[in-house]
């Protein structure tokens, strides 16, 4: 003999009501090909690396960050979670800044 056991009505109605719709998902992806069209476009524009750099880094910072908010629902997980996560993010961002400018990669020379 089986026995199930139901949860209480209305505990879990609620439950993934924010999370996006199909369409949102498809918006999110046409961003990120927008962006990632401009990355690929600075192969063909030339310019120099001091801007070159740091519009690049910018934008992959802006992709990780977009793809971490929406395809590993940080948006929708506890608060606690975003903040660990942001903080790992933002100490390994120093150690790697420090060790690039420990090797002076920053400039040629």
């Amino acid at each position: 003999m089986s026995t199930v056991i139901e949860a209480p009505a209305g505990e879990h109605e609620g439950e993934h009501d924010d999370h996006p719709t199909d369409r949102k998902y498809v918006e999110v992806a046409i961003v990120l090909g927008i962006v990632t069209a401009l990355e690929v476009a600075t192969y063909f524009v030339e310019m120099p690396g001091a801007v070159l750099i740091p519009m690049l880094m910018l934008m992959m910072v802006f992709k990780f960050f977009y793809v971490a908010a929406w395809f590993m629902h940080l948006r929708f997980d506890s608060p606690m979670f975003t903040k660990f996560f942001v903080t790992g993010l933002v100490l390994a961002t120093i150690v790697y800044a420090t060790m690039l400018t420990v090797f002076e990669f920053w400039h040629k020379g």
